[in-house]
């Protein structure tokens, strides 16, 4: 059984996403929730709420999933759009600021 779960134009750059998502995936899910609870990474918090949206959706699917045997197979994180800001600078220039967004893709599965 798998279970799918996506997050669009996420805050935050797609590389330090993909660090958090490197250490929770092929592991099981109560783990890499455990992983993410605990992780002092910003884009940990948001990967977190994604997990738990994927198990939901699992949940969902079929309520009885056993969580024990379900594992993180795709964790994925593309970047997005970047929103362009300006910042005032001295004698009247404009200094560009670039914010980068980030699109994630979790995907867990039942491995027996």
């Amino acid at each position: 059984m798998e279970a799918k779960a996506t997050l669009r134009f996420t805050r935050g750059s797609a590389r330090k996403a993909r660090l958090v998502l490197d250490t929770i995936r092929y592991k099981p899910v109560d783990q890499a929730q455990s992983m993410l609870q605990f992780s002092r990474r910003r884009a940990a918090t948001v990967i977190y709420k994604l997990l738990k949206s994927a198990v939901a959706n699992a949940q969902q699917k079929d309520p009885k999933v056993d969580l024990k045997q379900v594992f993180v197979t795709k964790a994925v994180a593309d970047e997005g759009p970047q929103m362009k800001r300006y910042m005032p600078r001295a004698q009247g220039r404009a200094y560009m600021i670039n914010r980068p967004t980030c699109h994630i893709s979790l995907e867990i599965q039942t491995i027996e």
